[in-house]
């Protein structure tokens, strides 16, 4: 059963690779600006004063404008370091942030290194995914990074996936150890999808 259930997680994620790659830069742009604004929105909603936080790629719905406008109203941004043993550290996001590559070429900050439990003191996480289905479930990359940083918070606060609009679906195949999000936020919408963990 669980090799079908990857076997069809790997398609699905190859087939969602294929379409971010197919966008414009106009597209990314303009997705980056809607997501950067209902983000700010949700920050106000739950009057989150801090909060983590990835740093996009270039295929990733953009993050980055995002960030740095947090960083200037005083909210306390932690940005994920990857960790050869699957684990995160984290770093504290500043308006002078130099960014280096990382583990699996992903972006990271190069500023002081938190250990992971330093994500246990933000009042909302927003994380990378491939897709979320309407349960709350969420697919990332096949790394586990954020499953096993979510899984292993003794108290998670709301925890919202950003995706394009297209990566919402109906049904996601899961494991076990998939850890569900309490909402999404595309380009058009931000949903709520299910109460926060306690």
């Amino acid at each position: 059963m669980s090799n079908d259930v990857e076997h069809a997680k790997r398609a699905l994620r190859a087939d969602l690779r294929e379409r971010r790659q197919l966008l414009s830069d106009a597209q990314r742009e303009a997705a980056a600006t809607a997501i950067g604004d209902r983000l700010d929105a949700l920050i106000d909603d739950l009057g989150a004063r801090s909060i983590s936080c990835f740093l996009s790629t270039t295929t990733e719905p953009g993050t980055r404008g995002f960030v740095t406008r947090a960083v200037r109203r005083g909210i306390r941004v932690l940005l994920p370091v990857t960790r050869a043993d699957g684990l995160l550290d984290w770093a504290v996001a500043t308006e002078a942030d130099e960014i280096a590559e990382g583990l699996y070429g992903l972006p990271e900050p190069t500023g002081e290194v938190l250990g992971p439990i330093a994500v246990n003191d933000v009042e909302l996480m927003i994380v990378p995914a491939s897709a979320v289905d309407r349960s709350g479930m969420r697919m990332g990359w096949g790394r586990g990074y954020f499953d096993k940083t979510i899984g292993s918070m003794e108290r998670c606060p709301p925890v919202y996936a950003v995706v394009y609009d297209s990566e919402v679906l109906d049904e996601l195949p899961s494991e076990v150890h998939d850890q569900p999000v309490n909402g999404v936020v595309t380009p058009s919408q931000t949903l709520t999808l299910s109460p926060p963990r306690r």
